[in-house]
């Protein structure tokens, strides 16, 4: 009986042991793999891609932060108004001849410009182009060939009766058909005009035309003067002489501006 039981217990320990031992066994022959999730350890950090995994970046120049676009200002030029060419002959107006170019004419004013018309009795009395060139430029727009319906002739406008004085007065001939002696006679007649004007009025001998001696345009000053008796006559304006006011501001406020600023001046 003793040696029955004893039988019954080894086999019990080898059938245990076989059953504990033969665990890997049963996995080789196609029992159901289990999925096994690798344990993470919170206290090592996570795995980084390495070089190889994720290349460096080529280094590129970066484009600058793009500034707010500001409104482009049009630099298209224009004219400003007073360089417009407004002036406009007379209606009843005349042509004669063929016009002489601008280059021609106002060289021509330049030169009478700068001559010495009083070499005796004022040798010091001086007329300026700006003058010359401005009331040129608003008797005839420098057209050499203009003939007024007023009697007024060429570059200068000249009255045939101014003509005359000038001529008989200083014992010249000009013909004020041509261009040149049209701007010397019209230049003449604004050297007696300084002369006259300021032994009248201020008693001077110096004859300064500078627009500096004058405050505004309309001041009773010697250039003003002279601009105005050239329109209306120097009696026209020695008979304003008390009231001091002119008796064509307009025109010598025109005359005045154009010295400073002419559609001419492009010439």
């Amino acid at each position: 009986m003793r040696v029955r039981l004893m039988a019954a217990a080894a086999v019990l320990v080898v059938v245990a042991g076989c059953g504990l031992g033969g665990r890997g066994d049963d996995k080789a022959e196609g029992s159901a793999p289990v999925a096994v999730t690798a344990p993470s350890s919170p206290s090592s950090p996570s795995e980084e891609p390495t070089p190889e995994d994720s290349p460096t970046p080529e280094e590129t120049t970066s484009s600058p932060t793009p500034k707010p676009s500001k409104t482009k200002v049009s630099k298209t030029p224009t004219i400003p108004p007073e360089d417009v060419n407004n002036f406009e002959v007379s209606p009843c107006h005349t042509t004669e001849g063929t016009e002489v170019s601008k280059t021609k004419v106002k060289a021509a004013l330049k030169t009478a410009a700068g001559k010495i018309y009083w070499t005796h009795e004022a040798p010091t009395l001086k007329l300026n182009y700006p003058l010359v060139k401005a009331i040129a430029w608003h008797e005839s727009g420098w057209q050499s060939n203009v003939f007024n319906c007023d009697g007024g002739q060429g570059l200068m406008q000249l009255m045939p009766e101014t003509v005359d004085m000038i001529n008989n007065r200083f014992g010249l001939s000009y013909n004020v058909s041509k261009y040149q002696e049209n701007a010397t006679a019209g230049a003449n007649y604004l050297a007696w005009l300084t002369r006259y004007m300021s032994q009248k009025q201020f008693g001077e001998k110096t004859y300064d035309l500078s627009a500096s001696k004058c405050k505004t345009h309309s001041s009773w000053c010697l250039l003003n003067l002279v601009i105005s008796a050239y329109q209306a006559g120097p009696d026209a304006v020695l008979q304003n002489a008390k009231t001091k006011k002119l008796p064509n501001p307009a025109y010598v406020d025109s005359v005045r501006s154009l010295m400073s600023s002419c559609f001419c001046d492009r010439y």
